[in-house]
């Protein structure tokens, strides 16, 4: 079993754990950097500090939380500056450009991709689909700055896609284009948060590393009615989205 190498952050008096004083050194070093500066790789960037590269990896996450670098793969990790954090209440439904633009954070669209494919089982049964009838799927990255801040996925049933998507004028909410076209009146969304592993499409379109934490929400939107008309999977990227949520106390 490897052994952690001797640490040059090791003192007398300090007992706190050794990724934690990584991070503070890591933390020094990022203030003596410019945005767009990349740091040394992990091996030479470990040995620099003397720990192991598991411990550097732990320490580094703290600051990936919060924005401050990324890492891309195959080409290293980059500082970057804090981004605007987009905050919002659970409880809410709003689109990434509507919750952007109360803070002033210009976003808009990067890649866009629409394909029709196979729906499961789960979707043909929600949606009511006939055998053999397929789902619109639209995929796209939005961007905040200039930099990825989430990768966005919704499955339609075909008549309820937007024409805006296929004559080009959709900017990346779907959403928008549903409450703006006004039919089928929409209700409210069911869905689920949750931290995932980025799988390598998703680590490919937000530029970070496979494995890496997203914030994953996975929703369902109906109509007035109960009709299902949207799947959507959505995956932010730490320190771009903070989720709160009012909890009440129960009376009972």
């Amino acid at each position: 079993m490897p052994t952690e190498p001797k640490s040059r952050l090791k003192g007398k008096t300090d007992r706190r754990p050794l990724y934690e004083r990584t991070a503070e050194a890591l933390s020094r070093l990022l203030e003596s950097l410019e945005p767009g500066t990349y740091l040394p790789s992990e091996p030479k960037l470990a040995r620099q500090l003397g720990v192991s590269r598991a411990t550097l990896r732990e320490a580094m996450r703290v600051f990936e939380g919060r924005g401050l670098i990324v890492r891309r793969q195959g080409v290293g990790t980059v500082v970057v500056r804090p981004p605007q954090v987009i905050e919002t209440g659970i409880e809410a439904l709003e689109s990434i450009e509507t919750l952007a633009g109360r803070i002033g954070l210009k976003v808009e669209m990067g890649e866009l991709a629409l394909r029709t494919r196979p729906p499961s089982g789960e979707e043909r049964a929600r949606f009511g689909l006939a055998d053999g009838v397929p789902l619109a799927e639209v995929s796209r990255v939005m961007l905040a700055e200039g930099r990825p801040i989430a990768y966005l996925i919704d499955a339609l049933p075909e008549p309820f896609l937007p024409e805006e998507i296929l004559n080009g004028a959709f900017r990346g909410s779907v959403l928008d284009l549903l409450l703006r076209r006004g039919d089928p009146r929409l209700s409210h969304s069911n869905a689920n948060i949750s931290a995932v592993s980025a799988s390598s499409e998703v680590a490919r379109y937000l530029g970070i590393q496979r494995g890496d934490v997203l914030l994953s929400l996975e929703a369902w939107l109906y109509t007035t009615s109960g009709e299902a008309v949207d799947h959507s999977h959505s995956f932010f990227l730490p320190g771009t989205f903070r989720f709160h949520v009012v909890r009440r106390i129960s009376q009972g």
